[in-house]
């Protein structure tokens, strides 16, 4: 039994397995975040801390002639977002009815790659964690409201701006929900936009990315962007009563920007 307590709840196998299969679902189309960043783990839910290579000095030594320093650390965050399962449903389920009901399974899903990617993209300043647009060494480009046509642009001047520094490619571009859908939905002169970006991007990537503000430029060669996972994204049971299961989803994880000039933040 680990602190997930599955065992604990009132869900056969076969359901357990449902569940995860639909989070999964739910979770890695909307994970943008992760696409353009350097995975580790994970490392279990007992790993703390992320070890930043740094000491800092202690002022005051426990004897004279011996000097003290202590070793820094980025400690990890935790993400829960609960959700509930109603008992009639998995026992439907059971029953092996393909039509259950996971609609608070899925928003939670959502809004857990929300959290996870603002955190990315924008910092948690509580928890020590700085985005990669918050902390770019490059000035924002500006995209101006609803103005898709001229994006391809704005990605060829970010990614000038990045090989101009010494940042090499491939490169890839995370859009926010409402500049993915106007990109999809915008041709340019009869021609798809997506696929002029595409064009543009070449061998990178373009990734939706709900929780992202405008969008982000950046290399993905490696070593840049570090997202450390304690525990990756899983389900747990917190309780039950005779209507509904009590479940959440969650993780632990660090981040840190090791290089801000490998990415440019477009602002609307």
């Amino acid at each position: 039994m680990n602190h997930l307590l599955r065992g604990h709840a009132p869900i056969t196998d076969e359901a357990w397995k449902e569940i995860d299969k639909e989070a999964k679902e739910r979770l890695v189309p909307a994970l943008g975040a992760r696409k353009l960043v350097d995975f580790e783990g994970p490392k279990g839910w007992k790993y703390s801390s992320t070890s930043l290579g740094h000491t800092e000095s202690v002022t005051d030594g426990p004897a004279d002639g011996t000097f003290v320093r202590q070793r820094q650390v980025l400690p990890l965050v935790e993400l829960r977002t609960p959700f509930s399962i109603a008992r009639d449903e998995l026992a439907d389920l059971d029953r092996g009815a393909i039509d259950t009901d996971f609609a608070s399974l899925d928003a939670a899903a959502h809004q857990t790659a929300v959290a996870e990617n603002t955190a990315v993209f924008h910092g948690l300043a509580s928890a020590g964690i700085e985005g990669i647009a918050s902390v770019s060494s490059h000035k924002p480009l500006p995209l101006g409201e609803n103005n898709f046509q001229n994006y391809p642009e704005h990605v060829a001047k970010a990614i000038e701006m990045l090989l101009t520094s010494g940042i090499e490619g491939p490169y890839g571009v995370a859009l926010s929900p409402e500049c993915y859908t106007g990109v999809v939905e915008t041709n340019e002169g009869g021609y798809p936009l997506i696929k002029h970006l595409r064009n543009i991007l070449g061998e990178g990537i373009l990734v939706w990315a709900p929780g992202l503000e405008g969008a982000v430029v950046a290399s993905l060669r490696g070593g840049d962007f570090l997202f450390e996972s304690g525990q990756d994204l899983s389900v747990g049971y917190t309780g039950h009563d005779e209507k509904d299961v009590n479940l959440y989803i969650e993780e632990s994880f660090s981040f840190r920007v090791a290089t801000p000039e490998a990415a440019v933040a477009l602002t609307i």
